[in-house]
């Protein structure tokens, strides 16, 4: 179990970058930081985790790891959309301006975008930096899963009061 921690906290750290490298290269401002304290991304590290959960099934056919990733990063993506709005009164990501959306929480462009990451997550990505995830100890598994939640269960109250995702914006 705690190389799923490990897997969901650094795609979730690489999905903070890749949002704030597209922030900046289309003149946006990056507001999909989701925690307050930790530069996490959790929808990513979500999504990573169902892809490499699949991944076993499907590695050796890269079209079907190509589907039945974009699938699941998609359900992921809709999934937290959907917890973010209805359990905490906020909304990270609007998708409504974009052709083949549904419910401006997921859209066509980016769940394609997803599928060609998977690719790399898959082929690439994991079996470059998994093995370092393996040999961390389970101390500092644990001390850092207990900050994550903590951060997580903060930031989730912050928005539950103040419905408005500025609120876990204290840096520049």
């Amino acid at each position: 179990m705690t190389v799923w921690f490990w897997n969901f906290t650094l795609y979730s750290f690489l999905g903070f970058l890749l949002e704030v490298a597209y922030a900046r290269a289309t003149g946006g401002r990056c507001n999909r930081k989701c925690l307050l304290v930790l530069p996490l991304c959790p929808v990513y590290g979500l999504g990573a985790c169902a892809i490499l959960w699949l991944s076993p099934w499907a590695k050796g056919f890269s079209p079907l790891l190509f589907v039945l990733s974009t699938a699941a990063a998609t359900g992921v993506e809709y999934a937290a959309a959907f917890f973010y709005e209805t359990l905490l009164g906020v909304s990270f990501w609007d998708y409504r301006q974009l052709h083949w959306n549904i419910h401006g929480r997921v859209c066509l462009p980016f769940s394609l975008a997803w599928g060609c990451l998977s690719l790399l997550l898959v082929y690439w990505l994991q079996p470059m930096l998994g093995p370092y995830l393996t040999a961390i100890s389970p101390l500092v598994t644990w001390m850092a899963a207990g900050t994550v939640m903590l951060d997580f269960l903060l930031s989730s109250a912050l928005l539950k009061r103040t419905g408005d995702i500025s609120c876990l914006r204290w840096y520049a």
